[in-house]
C-alpha cells in the first residue's frame, strides 16, 4: 500500500457552499488525513495523506464538490509522505 501526499488548490465558486465541511466529511469516509481551508482569494486549499488509491478518490471528488459548488479548476502538487497529519480538519 503506497502512501502518499498532496496538496490541492481548488477555483471557482468553492467558498459559501459548504465546501470545506464536505470534504472533511469526504476525507473522513474515506480514511484520509489531512485539513482544508479557505484562502483569501476565494478558493479552497488542502493537504492530503494516506493510501494513494484512497487520496485519488478525494481529489476526484474535490473536482465536482457539495451539489452548490461551481469548480473550474483543480490544481495538484504532490510531495514527499511525511505521516504528520492526524485525523482531517478544517483551518
Amino acid at each position: 500500500m503506497e502512501m502518499v501526499r498532496v496538496s490541492v488548490h481548488i477555483e471557482g465558486l468553492v467558498q459559501g457552499v459548504f465546501y470545506r465541511y464536505s470534504t472533511q466529511q469526504k476525507a473522513q469516509e474515506l480514511g484520509v488525513n489531512g485539513w482544508v481551508r479557505n484562502v483569501r482569494d476565494g478558493s479552497v486549499e488542502c493537504l492530503l495523506e494516506g493510501e494513494r488509491n484512497k487520496v485519488e478518490a478525494l481529489i476526484r471528488w474535490c473536482h465536482q464538490g457539495p451539489p452548490g459548488a461551481r469548480v473550474q479548476k483543480v490544481v495538484t502538487s504532490w510531495e514527499e509522505y511525511t505521516g504528520d497529519l492526524r485525523g482531517f480538519s478544517i483551518r
